[in-house]
């Protein structure tokens, strides 16, 4: 077959099908060519999902006919005033938005320039291009797209319902609302609006937050911590949820190149990395990034729609992400989401209320009865000095409770006041009460030591006077004899013992008197997830992590007052306190407005 030229009618269709996938991109072209124009309000309208009409009308700068004849012809821009492919300052610059459109529907362009006396409108029908008339409109631009895909009916079959259309137009206007605070956005479907979102104004990092707010919820406020680090020319602003603030999937992390949104895998991963030791596995940390640097420093190129981008240090970018985040996280202590306590009284109100979606707690032991602290309270202490790194004198049998009491107003945590069930910690504070998950707030504490003596290279061992032989199996054994110094620097002492077997000499010192045979058993079963290729040193934080929760003041041990201070008082003086190593709540707050709701006198 002999080379040739393609028609420009066919050429536009292919743009069309790399720069419009369904009606949301051409919702996303559009307004972006109305955020560039200087629009201070952009009202967007789909019927059937933009299968039948997609209208975009804005405020800006507006199209004079000579402008609009050039708009709608291939590679055309008013955004490249120095033929710059690199340095991109705009959102939309390609130059294929509306032809491509054009192509493939029936579009109409009305626009009115600041200043001119009359508007003027434009119409291109599957790539044919009309002739520029009068037409009344104000200032500013309105475009309506119609019939999409009639030109190539076979584009039509694989959009999804109209309702599925309209959240990924939603979504679409979100971001780009996110990344525009002082612009106001509005989304109808022809007979309600989906969303109205107005502008806001004042200082931007403000207003920037009171946008993502009306996105995201405004629960998002309060449980958000604020970021801002720069690293060798790049600027990471923006904000992170706490992590008991989280999701079911990343749908809700939110980043901003330049002003731009993109998805990007290298964010996504750097995200999951910063929350890796404080967020469950199944669950999604809600987080708003904006990153600034030069655009020489960036490539919005990649993709013909933008979606992507593609850094030219990626390590740099990642880490000031990971960094920046764990500095947010570690400053919020033992902060936790202010949403557990919605949970909380939801429980508390209804009996049938659903388990809250950041995990499972350890079931309660009903048979046993509510036990004010100390009372009875036989269980040595010794394993709360040693990894408490605290003092404390012998608890007496029957200490009474209100024994060496701590005022509650003097700690964020305040004072111990009972232990229920063998597990949970009841505090009195200055605004009301703390409820405090013993083995979750205590998993955590050792697992914070166990990090700092990781980074200093000293984790403190101590010899076991009856060294355990544990039992795996000839592959298990294997496993854990190949790793074994690389184990000993976490203050693990492991040899073979015979066939299938090891022998552990020495653990942690802050172990104390842990499950040696759980946590060596379960450390072969990680090794043989992982596969031999993976270096453990990539994974020391969770063989640390796995330590702790076998390390930990188990639920059903009791303490006694001194111990349930000493464990608030650490807990308020560590990072990361408010969840455990596994993403769940460490403590739940009660105000006293929050308690006397319940009881019917607010």
């Amino acid at each position: 077959m002999p080379i040739r030229l393609l028609p420009p009618t066919l050429v536009n269709q292919i743009a069309a099908g790399e720069v419009v996938e369904r009606p949301a991109s051409a919702v996303k072209e559009l307004v972006e060519n109305s955020i560039d124009a200087g629009a201070t309000r952009i009202d967007v309208t789909l019927a059937e999902g933009g299968q039948a009409l997609i209208a975009v009308a804005d405020d800006g700068c507006g199209m004079g006919p000579d402008e609009m004849m050039l708009a709608v012809e291939r590679h055309a821009t008013s955004k490249l005033p120095d033929d710059d492919l690199v340095r991109v300052k705009f959102l939309g610059f390609r130059g294929e938005a509306l032809p491509s459109i054009g192509s493939v529907a029936r579009l109409t362009l009305t626009s009115r320039p600041k200043g001119a006396e009359s508007a003027w409108s434009l119409s291109v029908e599957g790539g044919a291009k009309g002739e520029p008339v009068p037409a009344a409109h104000p200032h500013g631009t309105r475009i309506e797209v119609r019939d999409l895909f009639y030109a190539t009916p076979a584009r039509l079959k694989f959009l999804k319902a109209a309702r599925t259309e309209l959240t990924h137009a939603a979504d679409v206007i979100e971001r780009l609302g996110m990344a525009h605070p002082g612009i106001a956005f509005s989304l109808s479907d022809g007979g309600r609006k989906v969303l109205d979102l107005a502008a806001k104004r004042g200082e931007p990092a403000a207003a920037r937050l009171a946008r993502i707010a009306q996105v995201v919820g405004r629960e998002f406020e309060p449980n958000a911590l604020a970021l801002d680090s720069e690293r060798d020319g790049v600027r990471l602003t923006g904000w992170a949820g706490l992590p008991t603030y989280n999701r079911a999937t990343s749908a809700a992390q939110y980043l901003f190149v330049n002003g731009r949104p993109v998805k990007d895998r290298l964010v996504i991963g750097a995200v999951r990395g910063a929350y890796q030791d404080v967020l469950a596995r199944d669950r999604h940390p809600v987080v708003a990034l904006f990153l600034e640097l030069d655009p020489d420093q960036v490539d919005v190129n990649v993709h013909p729609a933008k979606a992507e981008v593609r850094f030219r240090d990626s390590g740099l970018v990642r880490g000031l992400i990971v960094g920046a985040i764990r500095h947010a996280l570690a400053g919020a202590g033992h902060r936790a989401s202010s949403t557990l306590t919605g949970v909380a009284l939801g429980a508390l109100g209804s009996s049938g209320a659903a388990p809250p979606a950041f995990g499972h707690y350890p079931p309660p032991r009903p048979s046993l009865p509510l036990v004010r602290a100390g009372i009875n309270a036989q269980a040595p202490i010794g394993l709360a000095e040693q990894v408490l790194g605290l003092d404390l004198p012998p608890a007496a049998p029957a200490a009474r409770a209100d024994e060496a009491e701590e005022s509650a107003a003097d700690y964020p945590l305040g004072a111990a006041k009972a232990q229920l069930h063998d597990t949970y910690i009841v505090a009195e504070t200055a605004q009301g009460l703390v409820i405090v998950d013993q083995h979750a707030a205590h998993e955590r504490l050792v697992f914070e030591r166990l990090k700092l003596g990781l980074e200093d290279g000293k984790v403190a061992r101590q010899g076991l006077l009856l060294p355990e032989v544990v039992d795996l199996g000839e592959a298990g054994a294997a496993r854990i004899a190949e790793r074994a110094d690389e184990l000993a620097r976490l203050g693990l002492g492991i040899e073979p013992f015979g066939s299938g077997a090891v022998v552990v000499r020495e653990i942690p010192a802050l172990l104390g008197d842990g499950d040696v045979q759980g946590l060596v058993r379960d450390l072969a079963d990680e090794l043989a997830e992982w596969g031999a290729a993976t270096a453990l040193e990539e994974r020391l934080l969770h063989i640390c992590a796995t330590m702790a929760c076998h390390g930990s003041v188990r639920a059903g041990r009791r303490l006694s007052v001194p111990e349930m201070n000493a464990l608030l008082r650490r807990m308020e003086a560590t990072p990361l306190s408010g969840q455990c190593n596994h993403g769940r709540p460490t403590h739940v707050s009660l105000s006293l407005a929050d308690i006397e709701k319940l009881f019917g006198r607010r």
